[in-house]
Order: C-alpha cells, then sequence, then structure tokens
C-alpha cells in the first residue's frame, strides 16, 4: 500500500507542476480529459481488483510522460528536440516516444488483467495484450480526430500534434502495436527463462479440444431447441 501512496504522490507532483501555466491552457485540458476519466478509475477499481505493483509503475511512468506533453503540448517537448537531432528526424519525436511507451508500458498490465480476469493462457496471453494496444490507440485516433473537428483549428492543430504528417495517426498506431509487441517478447523471453511449463502451455493454448462444435448457426439452433 504505501508503493502505491509512492506512485500516486509521484503522480500528483508531475501532474500539479504540469497544470501550473501549461504553454497553451486549452491544450493541457483536452489533454487532461483522459487524465481525468482513468485516474479515478484506476484508483477506485484497485479496491477491488488490485494489480501488481510492476503494473502500476508501468502505468504511473506513462501517465507521468502523458502530462509532461500536455504542459507543453506533444509538438514543443523539450526532450522531443533532443530526440529529433538524435534520429536525425525533421519533428519533434516526443509524441512518437510517448505513443511506443503507450504500447511497451500498458501492454504488460493489460495483460494481467486477461490473465486473472478471462483466464487467457498460452499464447493468447501474449497475443491479446498487442491486440488490445491497437485497439485502444486506434479509439484514441478517432476521438483525436473527432475532437480536432469540433474545435478551432489552431487549438485542434496542437492537440492533434500531426506536424504536417498525414499518415501520423498511422504511425502512432504502428508504434503502440510495437511497443506492445517488444513488451510481450520481453515477458515470453522471461518465461522461457524461468517457467519450465512455458512451452507446454504454448501448445495447449492452441489445441482444440476433440469435444470442439461450431458456434454460429449450430449455437444458435441448440439455443432455440432449448426453448
Amino acid at each position: 500500500m504505501k508503493y502505491k501512496i509512492f506512485l500516486f504522490t509521484v503522480f500528483a507532483i508531475i501532474w500539479a507542476w504540469a497544470a501550473y501555466k501549461p504553454l497553451y491552457p486549452h491544450d493541457w485540458l483536452l489533454e487532461n480529459y483522459l487524465v481525468f476519466l482513468w485516474v479515478p478509475i484506476i484508483v477506485i477499481s484497485s479496491k477491488y481488483f488490485r494489480l501488481s505493483n510492476i503494473s502500476y509503475t508501468l502505468i504511473t511512468v506513462f501517465m507521468c510522460m502523458h502530462v509532461v506533453g500536455s504542459h507543453y503540448t506533444y509538438v514543443e517537448v523539450p526532450f522531443g528536440f533532443t530526440l529529433q537531432d538524435w534520429l536525425d528526424a525533421d519533428r519533434n519525436m516526443y509524441d512518437r516516444l510517448v505513443h511506443f511507451s503507450y504500447g511497451l508500458l500498458l501492454a504488460y498490465p493489460i495483460r494481467e488483467m486477461f490473465i486473472r480476469v478471462a483466464h487467457v493462457r498460452g499464447f493468447w496471453g501474449y497475443f491479446f495484450p498487442v491486440d488490445l494496444t491497437l485497439a485502444f490507440s486506434a479509439i484514441y485516433e478517432l476521438i483525436e480526430w473527432r475532437a480536432t473537428a469540433n474545435i478551432p483549428a489552431e487549438l485542434g492543430l496542437a492537440f492533434l500534434g500531426a506536424q504536417g504528417d498525414v499518415w501520423d495517426a498511422q504511425k502512432d498506431m504502428g508504434l503502440a502495436g510495437l511497443g506492445a509487441f517488444l513488451a510481450m517478447i520481453i515477458v515470453f523471453l522471461i518465461h522461457v527463462k524461468y517457467d519450465k511449463n512455458v512451452w507446454k502451455e504454448l501448445k495447449s493454448s492452441v489445441k482444440i479440444n476433440k469435444n470442439d462444435t461450431p458456434l454460429g448457426e449450430v449455437k444458435l439452433k441448440e439455443m432455440l431447441e432449448q426453448e
């Protein structure tokens, strides 16, 4: 419990700093709607479904990266210009870093939820976190699109952060997927090293039960016959 309080305190301090005289106050507010939504959900849900300290740490790091971006706007974060120089890029790269980190840092908490709630195993415990990361990334891009279409142009450009790249949304989703894929590779390699049952579990997770039957019209017929 003390560690979770520590994480929340760290985030609160960084959020307070980011909320103090942000570069574009209206953009800061737009970026923080998701913070206002998800932080209470995470805090309240922790009383009923407690994640591991590793998951809470990864979530906190990502949230801190996000609120730093909200202070400057993703287009003008100083470290993004440093990344631009390092990578010899033609744009501020902070938003690319955050989208990649979204997958890299949040895939493991998603995996933990899948395993504990949906009881997935083997291959599916690695596949679904990547799949859901890509799905949520696409949903966020749709939110950005609709928000940008309904606010003043200058504010929309700051919020969208495309920096003139017509493929910005696709690249952001691709980086999120890549981050999640790398996270699952790391988790898999850890299991290979320390879990002697990993290969057996992988094999059994894709094995079709001999008593398996189709769904669709077959299942529908069964339900109708039960009436």
